[in-house]
């Protein structure tokens, strides 16, 4: 068994990063590059607005999170809002803690 011969090539250079996108296209009026992000890292908290229909999102965000990050997760949470509208399922009314009066049927008062 022969040994493996090494590659003479070495890498040309430093890869260069594509850098993200920043402005979006808005779920609710569709208009392309309407949607902003601004984070501020230091409060940890990231907004994303319309310029044209002023729709908005709020988000905690750390040192990883990019602008395409909160973008998605406004996905998610307008697809799961209007899931829980088309389902119908609403959260119950909050119950009193007085006990309901109490209903007799076929008593036999004369």
């Amino acid at each position: 068994m022969g040994k493996r011969k090494k590659s003479s090539r070495k890498p040309t250079g430093p890869r260069r990063k594509e850098p993200l996108d920043t402005q979006f296209t808005c779920l609710f009026c569709h208009h392309d590059k309407s949607v902003t992000v601004r984070m501020d890292r230091k409060e940890g908290l990231a907004e994303l607005f319309c310029k044209v229909c002023d729709q908005r999102y709020q988000s905690k965000v750390n040192h990883l999170t990019e602008a395409i990050d909160i973008y998605s997760e406004w996905i998610d949470a307008a697809d799961a809002a209007e899931r829980d509208a088309a389902s119908g399922s609403r959260r119950p009314a909050a119950s009193s803690s007085r006990a309901a009066p109490a209903v007799n049927f076929g008593s036999d008062e004369e």
